[in-house]
Parts: C-alpha cells; structure tokens; sequence
C-alpha cells in the first residue's frame, strides 16, 4: 500500500472577545513554513497547510487510518477584521488566529510566528497579539 497524497478538510473553533475573533484550527505534522493564512478583501479567511513530505524508504504501508495534509479550509469571516494587525501562531499542530474586530474588513496575507516552549517565562510575541497602530 502506498501513501496517499490527499486534500483533508480542517475542522475550526471560530469564537470571539470585544475586540477580537480567534479561529482555531488542527493541522498536525507541518512546519510554519508549510501554512499559509490569508484573509481577503472581501472578508474570507484561507487557510492552507501543504503536505511536508510523503513517508520516506517505507517499504511497505500496511495500514492508513490517519494521514498529513493537504489541509485546505476557507470559511466566511462573521465579522470585519483588520488582517494586518493579526497574530498568527502554530504549536502542538494547532494554527491559532487572532484578528482585531475593525469597522471594514482590511486584507493581508499572513505570517506565522513559531511557538517554542520558555522556561521561566515568556519571551517574544508568541501567543500575544502585535502592537499595532494604525496612522
């Protein structure tokens, strides 16, 4: 048997604050390089993770119960957003997106941050929204 190359849906937790809207969405076994996150003009939110690599030298597949990407998944956004100000990060194969609520919807293609594990504290942005002024 040999391993299939297959587009998987991504189930989401989509869920919101006052001033933010979160989605949460499983994407096990990529790299942050392998994601890429968009939201769109007209207030689409794309995510897409691209398959890493096929299972190498394995002679023989005996059993595919569970597999690793293609994920695709694009859902309406419930709200307008400002995507330029987001906060995007994948850890534990969750990708986490956090967009500010804004009066109209602005677009941007998104970058991930890498969650590493701190001990004694946090260091970086990781898991906080950025600093983000609008002029």
């Amino acid at each position: 048997m040999q391993e299939q190359l297959k587009r998987q849906p991504i189930p989401v937790k989509v869920y919101r604050t006052d001033e933010r809207l979160m989605i949460a969405a499983p994407m096990a076994g990529l790299e942050p390089e392998n994601i890429a996150v968009e939201v769109t003009a007209d207030g689409r939110l794309i995510l897409h993770g691209d398959l890493r690599a096929m299972l190498k030298e394995v002679k023989d597949l005996l059993l595919d119960e569970w597999s690793v990407g293609v994920y695709h998944h694009e859902l309406a956004l419930p709200v307008a957003v400002d995507a330029p100000c987001a906060n995007v990060a994948y850890g534990n194969g969750v990708l986490t997106v956090t967009l500010p609520i804004s009066e109209q919807t602005s677009p941007a293609r998104l970058a991930l941050v890498r969650r590493t594990p701190t001990h004694g504290g946090r260091k970086g942005n990781a898991g906080r929204p950025p600093v983000c002024v609008k002029t």
